[in-house]
C-alpha cells in the first residue's frame, strides 16, 4: 500500500484577525497576507498554507523592526529638542 503522506495535519484555520484592509505594499493590515493569499486561502493545500503563514510572521518581524526604529528615532529627536531647550 503506497501512500502519499503518513498522516494529515489538521485543517489550518484563515490567518483572518477581521481587519481587512489593504497597505501600501497591498498585504492585509491584519493578517499581512496578500491578495492572492487571501483570495486563494481556502483552495490552498496544507503544506502551502503553513508557507504562508510563515511569510505572515517573517512580515511582521519586519514591520515590528521598521516601527521600533521609527520610536527610536522619535525619542532621539524628542531628545535632543528638550536637551536644546535648557539652553
Amino acid at each position: 500500500m503506497q501512500q502519499d503522506k503518513l498522516f494529515e495535519l489538521e485543517e489550518i484555520d484563515s490567518p483572518c484577525i477581521g481587519v481587512c484592509e489593504s497597505g501600501a505594499r497591498g498585504y492585509c493590515k491584519g493578517c499581512l497576507r496578500s491578495r492572492e493569499e487571501r483570495q486563494y486561502w481556502y483552495q490552498l493545500s496544507t503544506e502551502q498554507k503553513i508557507k504562508v503563514i510563515s511569510l505572515c510572521q517573517l512580515r511582521q518581524k519586519k514591520l515590528n523592526t521598521k516601527k521600533r526604529k521609527q520610536q527610536e528615532e522619535a525619542l532621539l529627536a524628542e531628545i535632543k529638542n528638550e536637551q536644546l531647550d535648557l539652553f
